[in-house]
């Protein structure tokens, strides 16, 4: 269950801001269709965190416990710092044309590869290397990306005008930071 909810709390917090929740806003912009792009988001989201799951996970049976244990704890960490870099929509997700894949398959293909190498996916490698529980992390970042980026798509610019994007930054760097202590230091 710690696995499900820090995962669910670490990306959701990471995800504010992040260049897939500008691309959900545009998404919703654009098309003004909520259903297919929410749909389309859940399903990459699955799939790209499943694989990075697995990533995390597989690592584990390779990498000594004590070496993983280093190797995370600088992880977690690093990605403290990165988390107090804002993201920028790239203009090529946004140039406002409808593929021939309709809004739902545009949706699933743009949210799959913009996660490719994202904050939220690097952090679920981690989180599954750290905890063993695949099923726990894939469900919980799953769901903290949905809950970051569904009221993006069904109220757009309101939402992101009213959340403070730097506080929630600082916030989650610093929980990336303690989780980094604690694998170096070996609390919890």
């Amino acid at each position: 269950m710690d696995a499900f909810l820090i995962s669910t709390g670490i990306v959701a917090l990471a995800e504010m801001g992040d260049k897939t929740q500008l691309l959900a806003l545009v998404l919703a912009a654009r098309f003004r269709k909520p259903w297919p792009i929410v749909a389309g988001i859940f399903v990459a989201t699955i799939a790209n965190h499943a694989m990075a799951g697995a990533l995390g996970a597989w690592l584990t049976t390779l990498i000594s416990p004590q070496t993983m244990r280093w190797i995370l704890g600088v992880s977690f960490i690093a990605m403290a710092g990165w988390m107090l870099i804002p993201d920028r929509l790239d203009d090529d997700a946004a140039d406002g044309r409808l593929p021939r894949f309709g809004v739902f398959g545009t949706t699933a293909m743009l949210f799959f590869l913009a996660e490719m190498g994202d904050k939220t996916q690097i952090a679920t490698v981690m989180l599954a290397a750290r905890y063993d529980a695949w099923f726990g992390v894939v469900a919980g970042t799953t769901l903290g990306m949905m809950l970051a980026n569904v009221p993006v798509v069904w109220l757009g610019a309101k939402v992101t005008k009213k959340v403070p994007l730097r506080v929630v930054h600082l916030v989650s760097a610093l929980i990336f930071a303690l989780l980094g202590a604690a694998a170096l230091f070996g609390w919890g």
